[in-house]
């Protein structure tokens, strides 16, 4: 067997301490061995073994007083390193490119500007009839799917002074009041995304828009499919939500969210 083979084998037991690891970054919390050998897949015994080297690495800490195991002081400055070494936008605009194809839809990548969400690239779908998004615009908060969905998780301080100046321009058909406003962010946030049928931003068009959660779990992000009524399905039920949260779900985690 030449070098090449040998170092293609890799180390079995540095793969195993790593899943062991990775139990404790996905449960969130300190766990006990037994919880950590179930999860793990292994006798107690064995992830007792891993435990015992991650600890004296500084991945993982053990409590004292209880016994727990959670990660260790070396996990975090690795996370953050790690984080900062990421490019959010090209993720995701490899992840919407991704979209257009599973969708055949318009898809579209945002971020949060000054004064509201900024598109950052569209993908035209292959289709006749398509929604043309403009990159660089600004869009509204409280007509398109995009506002909504940034407006439902953006810190309060940031986004109301902007809400509340849309309410006043009275472009809006739908909202008058704040009152009014922040009931349909509650539904935002308890499914998990926007939608928006023919808004007084543009008659006919379907808005989809999903969030991509960073690290400390902010909104880092949002993932947009646009369609037109009558040739696009964009519903609850369809397969282009399911798709768009599978992808904005795979984002999330690779920017370290464990939401």
């Amino acid at each position: 067997m030449d070098e090449e083979q040998k170092s293609s084998h890799g180390v079995q037991s540095l793969e195993i301490g790593i899943g062991v690891l990775k139990v404790l970054v996905e449960s969130g919390s300190a766990m006990m061995l037994k919880e950590i050998a179930t999860a793990a897949d292994m006798p107690p015994s064995k992830a007792h073994r891993y435990l015992v080297s991650l600890v004296r690495s500084g991945l993982v800490e053990q409590d004292s007083g209880n016994s727990k195991y959670d990660l260790g002081p070396l996990a975090i400055p690795l996370g953050l390193a790690a984080v900062d070494r990421l490019d959010r936008v090209k993720l995701g605009l490899n992840s919407i490119s991704e979209l257009r194809d599973l969708t055949n839809e318009t898809t579209a990548l945002s971020v949060w500007g000054e004064f509201g969400p900024v598109m950052v690239r569209w993908e035209r779908p292959h289709r006749p009839i398509t929604v043309n998004v403009i990159t660089g615009n600004t869009v509204r908060l409280l007509a398109t799917s995009t506002g909504r969905l940034f407006s439902a998780w953006m810190p309060a301080e940031v986004v109301r002074p902007l809400l509340e100046r849309e309410l006043l321009t009275g472009r809006s058909t739908e909202f008058k009041t704040l009152d009014q406003v922040e009931s349909v962010l509650q539904k935002v946030r308890a499914d998990g995304y926007s939608f928006v049928r023919d808004s007084d931003y543009a008659s006919r068009v379907l808005g989809l828009a999903a969030p991509v959660f960073n690290f400390k779990n902010n909104i880092s992000m949002a993932v947009s499919i646009v369609g037109v009524e009558g040739i696009s399905e964009l519903g609850p039920d369809s397969l282009a939500l399911a798709e768009l949260k599978r992808a904005t779900a795979a984002l999330s985690k690779r920017l370290g969210s464990l939401r």
